[in-house]
């Protein structure tokens, strides 16, 4: 299918019109608070299936929102007559935001999703026809240059984002926009690339219907269309990660062999980077057979860079190529068309000694330190998002350990950070524990086992004394060597603070 399949799209030199639009819509509470009030859970978690018969049944009235909802979601027409009572419907019509469809009808030419803002803020999601909830497969649009709406990525990668206050932000792979939105709240210049024209046309409009200030807009793979030496404080991609035979679907896949477009990212972001910079990616990567994935992975950070690299989850090679078929609605087409390309798709895999394929966050941060960090790990449990500011601190802990000693360890005094519980592990009626475990109920949401003595540490820990005090009042409590409790506990503290469970006092 090519792209001469996807629907003309309203114009984005008309700012007039998308602001009479926008307000348009929020007079009819046409907001992410306002449609789940009028679908309910069920019908709104449907939606983001790509299931909209639910939607349908709770839209069969009149009210103007209703309307707005079959128009800009669900892809109804509806009476031109009806839509010119809550829309400025001509004007719509001669930008094409909505098109005529006989019959004294209108459709709307563009997806349009309400989407609210960490700040409360209200902002609208523009995508193609059928895309709104960032799922192609469920409504078998396969166009090559098919532009997606919010999905599971897209949120998560804008809540491990650190969002401090930058001059710059850079949104590389920009598709809808939904980056591009996030950083405006708190980048002072806000650079959004794609090497999709359409995905840039759609940001456009996104961020015109949105309220927000327009982005410089550039086409282009990669860094390819940023100028030489030109560099950000932040840096966000949600890339072409899927690991794919060809480059059929432009939305998911980078049209280069394996894993390399996601290697290459990250490798050439660290020169893209000013001091004190983060970039955050999701990404794919091969498990190949006599490989260590995390070697792999530790292989891919740029010099100067620290990195936090989480594998959230991984996929046989089978469960993989009938992921990304399903995506793109190839089960429900020619089933030999289908053979073919699973078929495809496991040459490929085969040729390459892919065993299974992992997907995550990657976190870099540009610093001086003579000797950075690289933390490869994988945590498949729940966390609690927003996690960017997690993330932030995470990086801070680093920079406060890289810089001490043990002897400064132990000068230095901690708090137990917050919601962190204590569990023992052990058999029934036994006098002792096994081992103890303690448990943040926030952010990462880690359990690490500890010993007796690294328990009893951090349950002490107010600020109030240094960590030497504190183990010399231990090794007294327990009869043992206080030097020796000295020498042997500070690796524990050091993982207690890497991990979060505990923070410098003051």
């Amino acid at each position: 299918m090519s792209n001469a399949s996807l629907s003309p799209l309203p114009s984005s030199d008309r700012p007039d019109v998308a602001a009479r639009l926008r307000e348009a819509l929020l007079a009819a509470a046409f907001t992410a608070d306002g449609l789940l009030e009028l679908l309910g859970a069920p019908a709104y978690a449907a939606l983001s299936r790509s299931e909209t018969v639910p939607a349908l049944r709770a839209t069969r009235g009149d009210t103007p929102l209703e309307m707005l909802v079959r128009l800009f979601l669900l892809q109804q027409p509806v009476p031109y007559a009806r839509a010119a009572e809550v829309l400025p419907a001509e004007a719509c019509l001669e930008s094409g935001w909505l098109v005529g469809t006989g019959e004294d009808e209108v459709a709307a030419t563009v997806d349009v999703r309400p989407y609210g803002g960490p700040g409360g803020e209200d902002w609208f999601i523009v995508s193609d026809l059928g895309c709104a909830v960032g799922g192609a497969g469920g409504i078998g649009n396969r166009a090559e240059g098919v532009v997606l709406g919010v999905g599971g990525a897209s949120m998560t990668l804008a809540g491990i984002t650190v969002r401090t206050p930058v001059t710059s932000a850079l949104d590389l792979g920009t598709g809808s926009g939904i980056q591009a939105l996030h950083a405006a709240r708190h980048a002072t210049r806000v650079t959004a690339t794609d090497v999709n024209p359409r995905a840039l046309h759609i940001t456009a409009l996104t961020l015109a219907l949105s309220g927000v200030p327009a982005a410089d807009l550039r086409e282009g793979s990669l860094f390819a269309p940023l100028t030489e030496g030109e560099t950000y404080d932040l840096i966000v991609s949600n890339p072409p990660f899927v690991i794919s035979p060809g480059a059929r679907l432009t939305y998911r896949d980078g049209g280069m062999a394996g894993d390399d477009l996601c290697r290459t990212l990250v490798q050439q972001a660290g020169d893209r980077l000013n001091q004190g910079g983060f970039a955050h990616f999701l990404a794919n990567w091969e498990h190949v057979e006599g490989e260590d994935w995390t070697d792999r992975l530790r292989s891919w950070v740029p010099r100067g860079c620290d990195a936090w690299i989480v594998q959230r989850e991984t996929q046989d090679v089978t469960q993989y190529a009938e992921l990304w078929l399903r995506d793109a609605g190839d089960h429900r087409g020619d089933a030999a068309a289908y053979q073919a390309r699973y078929d495809a798709w496991l040459d490929e895999f085969e040729a390459r000694k892919v065993k299974a394929v992992g997907f995550g966050w990657i976190t870099l941060r540009r610093t001086g330190a003579a000797e950075p960090s690289v933390t490869v790990e994988e945590w498949p449990h729940p966390v609690e998002q927003p996690l960017g500011e997690t993330v932030r601190a995470h990086f801070e802990r680093l920079d406060y350990l890289r810089a001490r000693d043990d002897a400064a360890l132990l000068e230095a005094a901690f708090t137990l950070a917050d919601e962190i519980v204590q569990e023992q592990v052990g058999l029934p009626g036994a006098e002792d524990p096994e081992h103890v475990v303690l448990r943040q109920n926030r952010g990462m949401r880690r359990a690490t086992k500890v010993d007796t003595v690294a328990a009893g540490f951090a349950g002490v820990c107010d600020g109030t004394m240094s960590a030497g005090r504190i183990l010399d009042a231990i090794a007294q409590l327990l009869g043992e060597d206080p030097v020796l409790l000295r020498d042997r506990t500070p690796a524990q503290i050091r993982r207690l603070v890497e991990q979060g469970f505990l923070e410098p006092a003051g």
